[in-house]
């Protein structure tokens, strides 16, 4: 009883900052699971996100979101695509939902992330066209596309950071046309994406570049 007391004088940690499992207070910097059944995205403290790194731990309900971030300098997509994909706006993030056992589109806007209704089989000529993408995790990891001129740019990365993306837009835009901070935040946003993944890709028509001969 003495100790059950002495817990509840202590200072409490902020909403936000303790696991949402267990209760634990957490750093700023922390993992995440998805809550399948809800698509609710939890803080979770080391200890719990590591319950959930083998697969079918708690029956599939949980899953730990990986740190993989991945970009294909050859990814193939052209406006006509775009168009037939249905997303009306020039940046969007895909993630296979297993509950609906089907790929979802979303979108940010003002309005936080937007569901934007997907052409199946579209998305599933942009993916057979993209094979660096085939092993993307099922409700943890997203694709996230963004359209520069005639061309555009596809990462894979954790769930947690398309939502992030989603937060800078709803945060900060102003206006009809979102304002010129916004603008300059997404850019700095995709600099940091472009600084921290992987670079993958199998080239033009699937086929690696040629290596450089060693004299060999």
């Amino acid at each position: 009883m003495l100790k059950r007391f002495e817990a509840s004088q202590r200072p409490r940690p902020k909403p936000g900052e303790v696991c949402e499992l267990c209760g634990t207070p957490v750093p700023e910097e922390h993992g995440h699971v998805v809550n399948v059944d809800s698509r609710e995205l939890m803080c979770v403290c080391r200890p719990c996100y590591l319950l959930f790194t083998r697969e079918g731990a708690a029956q599939g309900k949980f899953r730990c979101v990986p740190d993989r971030y991945l970009y294909d300098p050859y990814f193939q997509l052209d406006a006509s695509q775009w168009e037939q994909i249905q997303i009306p706006v020039s940046m969007a993030f895909f993630f296979y939902n297993s509950s609906m056992e089907r790929f979802v589109a979303f979108y940010p806007s003002p309005a936080g992330a937007t569901e934007s209704l997907l052409d199946l089989d579209a998305w599933r000529e942009v993916m057979a066209a993209n094979p660096s993408f085939e092993g993307i995790l099922p409700d943890v990891e997203a694709l996230l596309l963004k359209q520069e001129d005639d061309r555009f740019e596809c990462y894979l990365v954790p769930i947690d950071s398309a939502y992030e993306l989603t937060a800078v837009v709803r945060l900060n835009w102003k206006g009809f046309s979102g304002g010129e901070e916004v603008w300059d935040r997404i850019e700095s946003f995709f600099a940091a994406l472009r600084g921290r993944s992987a670079v993958v890709g199998l080239g033009p028509r699937g086929q690696r570049e040629p290596q450089e001969s060693d004299g060999g």
